[in-house]
């Protein structure tokens, strides 16, 4: 069975996608998932920043195994192409039966703003006296789109949604399609709430320009030798990591600044009580991408599928 991105996008919803990447990400802290750390090959077809990888992502879960291949462009940018592609297979574990074959493109979109909505939900209330009402955006992509979408399912009370990109035109452009306001730099960064979703290689996201008491959903920059936050900013706030293992290995905002990663994401969620968010200060939520999150949400693809069940919304 292959499922294109047409089909995922008729029946993969963020009703259904946030409480599973939520459950996923506790049973990945409790050692519940069998993922060995992604495979990525540089694919040697141009230099410098051009040069893109191919990435190999295998999982075991519950009743399913998977294995995620992606790949990463940034140069497709001036191509019109994606800078994300991916195939997601899906297969029993019982039995090792190959289940479907799918486009992964669309899944990794939604599922890394479905990350992103997890953590909001888990530090918000631990973290503000009261709900944030101004949202900050730090590009203009596909998955500043995404969150956008995602994040309007758990924070119904954002007021104010401002939207910096190095190219003004695509800020305006995406403003323009979801009611936001196009900003400078300094004024998305001082949100209440504040995404980095960039494809930059370095520091974008100054410290300086952060409120003090700023939550920041950072998602670009994966890669041990690139970044797009600053020492200031991560050294002055409290990391919190999708996984301790992955972000540390996989971050070059953590590595490079050599902040250390004060709490796993997965374990706050299991006992929220035990978890010792600040009230005051700043706090990263830094998200690199795991293979579970691609079965979780391949997974639903499929049950989705053989229910006969599709989508009316974006």
């Amino acid at each position: 069975m292959y499922v294109s991105e047409q089909e995922v996008r008729s029946v993969l919803t963020y009703e259904a996608l946030i409480p599973a990447i939520r459950q996923a990400l506790i049973d990945f802290s409790a050692g519940k998932v069998n993922q060995p750390p992604r495979m990525i090959l540089r694919a040697g077809n141009a230099e410098g920043d051009r040069n893109g990888w191919f990435a190999v992502m295998p999982a075991v879960a519950g009743d399913f195994m998977g294995v995620k291949t992606v790949t990463w462009y940034p140069g497709n940018d001036e191509l019109g192409l994606h800078t994300h592609m991916a195939i997601v297979e899906l297969l029993s574990r019982a039995t090792g039966e190959p289940l479907a074959v799918m486009d992964g493109r669309l899944i990794t979109e939604m599922r890394t703003a479905a990350v992103s909505a997890v953590a909001f939900s888990a530090l918000v209330p631990m973290h503000f006296q009261s709900v944030p009402r101004s949202f900050g955006i730090l590009g203009s992509g596909v998955q500043a789109r995404a969150h956008i979408a995602a994040l309007k399912h758990v924070w119904p009370e954002v007021t104010e949604i401002l939207i910096w990109s190095r190219t003004a035109a695509n800020a305006e452009r995406l403003a323009a399609d979801v009611g936001a306001t196009a900003v400078s730099l300094e004024q998305a960064s001082g949100a209440d709430v504040v995404l980095t979703a960039t494809s930059a290689q370095a520091p974008v996201l100054r410290g300086k320009l952060l409120s003090s008491n700023a939550l920041v959903l950072a998602v670009g920059a994966t890669g041990a030798s690139i970044r797009e936050i600053d020492d200031d900013a991560m050294l002055s706030s409290f990391i919190v990591a999708e996984s301790r293992s992955c972000v540390e290995r996989e971050s070059g905002d953590v590595q490079l600044s050599g902040a250390k990663v004060h709490a796993d994401l997965g374990e706050i969620l299991a006992t929220p009580g035990g978890a010792e968010i600040p009230r005051v200060g700043r706090i990263i939520s830094k998200s690199v991408g795991m293979a579970i999150e691609d079965v979780t949400a391949a997974r639903l693809v499929w049950e989705a599928r053989r229910s006969g069940s599709v989508r009316h919304d974006n």
